[in-house]
């Protein structure tokens, strides 16, 4: 093992401007593909926001007694969807209604009796904020006797659900892509340096050196280039969101977790460029 990082390192060492103009590449490619995380990530969270809104409104029919409303609360804060239930009754309705619809005070004001019903809001938990499990949760609300109506928004909730989906198959399809290009690219610089160690490599087979321990190098460097270009991806993509967090709009940026795993995957690529290009071309060497 000693030996293989030791060629390794000289591998670096022998072509230092070949090498970094590698790193360098590598780098600019995984910084657009850091820079599309970035769109995606924030995407993401707005969606999420946005799907935070999401929740399902029993009504209540007037004359329900407070007790058989928070029997039922009970019951439906035990749904595996739910995620919190909050009963609204008709005076907070209206002090609710006062307060976000001030365009109609005067209407408010010149009221006899207060014509909103009490309700029951059901929030559902984040992996159930979608059309299907909002039309099944209204369904067995709407069970119970009390409920005069159930609403949840369902064109709205649906067409979340459709920018979700987009969004996911564009970021699958547009990522893949990236990862594809990083692999053909780090895959064309470990073929340069094979080429150019071609006459070491005969040597090595004239000595008996095996196919392993001949690609071990090269496989070796392969994801050293690949972390080497997401730590300078990631350095990049920091500096990016800098300025557009500055001076454009108010973004997230990766979690350490998700930088770390950012950096794992510039290796994998690495390593996987190095698989394909090494296995093809030794055997022309």
């Amino acid at each position: 093992m000693s030996l293989v990082l030791r060629e390794t390192f000289l591998a670096f060492r022998r072509a230092p401007l070949l090498s970094a103009l590698s790193v360098t590449t590598i780098a600019f490619s995984l910084f657009v593909f850091g820079l599309f995380g970035l769109v995606a990530l924030n995407i993401r969270l707005t969606i999420g926001d946005v799907a935070e809104r999401v929740e399902v409104v029993a009504y209540v029919k007037r004359g329900t007694p407070v007790e058989v409303v928070t029997v039922a609360t009970a019951d439906i804060q035990a749904f595996p969807e739910v995620e919190a239930v909050a009963h609204v009754s008709e005076t907070e309705a209206l002090a609710r209604a006062r307060r976000d619809l001030r365009e109609f005070q005067d209407i408010f004001q010149d009221l006899e009796a207060n014509p909103l019903p009490a309700s029951i809001e059901v929030q559902l938990k984040p992996p159930f904020r979608n059309a299907a499990t909002a039309a099944e949760v209204a369904h067995r609300l709407q069970a119970f006797a009390f409920v005069d109506d159930v609403r949840y928004g369902r064109d709205w909730v649906e067409n979340l659900d459709r920018l979700r989906n987009v969004a996911a198959a564009v970021g699958l399809v547009v990522g893949a892509a990236f990862a594809l290009v990083a692999i053909i690219i780090i895959g064309t610089t470990i073929r340069m340096a094979v080429l150019q160690r071609a006459g070491e490599i005969a040597i090595m087979r004239l000595v008996g050196a095996t196919d392993g321990f001949v690609r071990a190098p090269f496989l070796l460097e392969g994801l050293a280039k690949g972390v080497l270009g997401g730590l300078a991806a990631l350095g990049l993509s920091y500096g990016a969101w800098a300025l557009i967090d500055s001076y454009l709009i108010r973004a997230a940026f990766f979690t350490p977790g998700q930088a770390a795993l950012g950096m794992a995957a510039g290796g994998v690529l690495g390593l996987l460029g190095s698989l394909v290009s090494v296995g093809r071309h030794l055997r022309n060497v």
